[in-house]
Formats: C-alpha cells, structure tokens, sequence
C-alpha cells in the first residue's frame, strides 16, 4: 500500500506578511465584581495583545467585555462560551479587515451560545451582551451587540461610541419615549439583541480613527446602573487605567452594587509610524 506522504499546509503560509503600518503602546486595567446582591458574577472580560508583528498588523489588540444574562448559572456559561469562541474565531479568521472578522467571530458566538441553550434544558434561553474593542494599525474597531458600552475619551470629552441595543434606546430613537421618560421607564433594562438567544443576531461594527492620548473603557451595565457619566470622566481622567478601574467598579458598589459589574480601562500611550524592515 503506497503511504501518502503529501503534507497538509494552511492557506496563511502562502499569505504576503501584512505591514505593520503604525505601532501602539497601551496600559490596562481591568476589574470585575459580584456585585452586593448577585449570588454569581455573569460578567466576563479578557484582552489578547500579540507579541509578534504579523499578528500586530492583521489582528491588532482585542478587548472583550461580556454580560451574561439566564437562571441557574447559564448566564455565567455564556458569557464564558461567548467570549472564547469571539477570540477563537477572530484570530485565526481570514479576512484582512478587522470589521468582517469581528462581525464572524460575534456570530459564530451567537451560534454557539445558541446551540449550547438549546442542548442543555437548563441552559435554555441563556444569552450575553457582547462589547468588543479592536485597537488595529490607527483604527479603533466596535463590535457590539447589547447593553453593555464602550466609551472614548479625547481631549477631555467623554462619548459613547458603541450604540445601545435596548427597548429605551430603541423608542427615544423613534421618537417614542423623551430621554427624561426613559430615565424612569420601568422597561429601561429590557434588551431588544443578545448573543445566544435566538439563532442569528445583527452585530453592529463601527470604525474610527485612533489617537494618541485617547483613553477607551468598556463596561458592563452594573457599572452605569450606578455611575454616572461625569463620574466616570473624572475617575478615568485622574488615574491610571488600573487605578481607574479599581476606583469605577467602587463608586458602582457604593452607589448600590445591585449587579455584578466589569470595567476595562485602555490608555492609548502613543501610536508611531511603524519604520519598514530593512534587508541585511
């Protein structure tokens, strides 16, 4: 019998290197809590930097926030089935634009979550929010389905740059609910997109420039349940990304801690032109 001796390859090992145009230099912080009235944390963070320039250039820096949402613990399993196969499938995705690999990879969480619900009677109807960062070259990338957020701040401004899947937000944008109604609503909690629930999910992707000096944090909803956005400027403001977080998720506890709460505090130190290698 003849062995067949032809060896498998992978269709990256015939892929050009993708330049590493600008180089970004970044500090973390992160924090998670149970919160004071949740007996489990449902919430879920991680962040992925690659130590070498070709991955730098395809695939950038990923920061994942989750929020799990279900009944005996299966908002715990979610989150944590959600957020590992988002960075699975993100890194090792084709596709050079960052965008279409985040919105694949969100989607093959959805189907995940979604099959695990449906296998496991206990485990049915469990979901997640999903907020994801992409610091790429000089782009910062959204991905994002839910009610957790993500803030910039530059110059001193903070803004919200991941849009808000939830009832509320969905009626002030109609024109249904005035802002000042929607503070108050008793559905001001209902979300209208989650991973897992159902067995697609739109998934929002937003692209912007990336500067120098921009601060980023992602966060779930336990901690702007209870911190305002002015508190949240001047914490983020005033500390360091790891002092930052720590202070945030105390002010949310103080202010009630009526839900777990995870902030990820990302302080964009400088991004540089990337020199080309030269040959020997």
């Amino acid at each position: 019998m003849q062995q067949d001796i032809t060896a498998d390859f992978a269709a990256d090992s015939l892929r050009a290197p993708m330049p590493l145009r600008f180089r970004v230099s970044t500090r973390i912080g992160a924090k998670t809590d149970l919160g004071r009235v949740r007996e489990n944390n449902e919430d879920k963070f991680e962040y992925y930097i690659p130590s070498d320039d070709d991955t730098l250039a395809r695939k950038g820096h990923v920061y994942v926030v989750c929020d799990g949402m279900g009944g005996h613990n299966a908002g715990q399993i979610a989150s944590e089935l959600a957020i590992k196969t988002f960075l699975d499938t993100y890194l090792n995705h084709p596709a050079d634009d960052p965008a279409i690999a985040a919105q694949a990879a969100a989607e093959a969480a959805n189907r995940y979550v979604h099959e695990v619900g449906i296998a496991i009677p206990s485990r049915r109807g469990m979901g997640t929010t999903l907020t994801a960062l992409i610091l790429w070259q000089d782009q910062a990338i959204w991905a994002q389905v839910g009610d957790s957020r993500g803030y910039r701040i530059r110059a001193g401004e903070l803004t919200q740059r991941t849009p808000e899947h939830t009832w509320i937000e969905e009626s002030v944008a109609a024109g249904m609910l005035t802002r000042e109604q929607a503070e108050a609503h008793p559905y001001r909690h209902v979300i209208t997109r989650a991973i897992g629930t159902e067995a697609t999910v739109p998934v929002d992707t937003v692209a912007e420039q990336l500067e120098a000096g921009d601060v980023y944090v992602l966060c779930s909803d336990g901690l702007t349940n209870h911190v305002s956005d002015p508190q949240l400027l001047a914490t983020a403001t005033e500390f360091g990304p790891s002092e930052a977080a720590w202070k945030l998720v105390g002010q949310a506890l103080l202010g009630g801690g009526s839900d777990n709460c995870t902030v990820v505090v990302i302080h964009v130190d400088s991004l540089e032109p990337n020199a080309p290698a030269t040959a020997p």
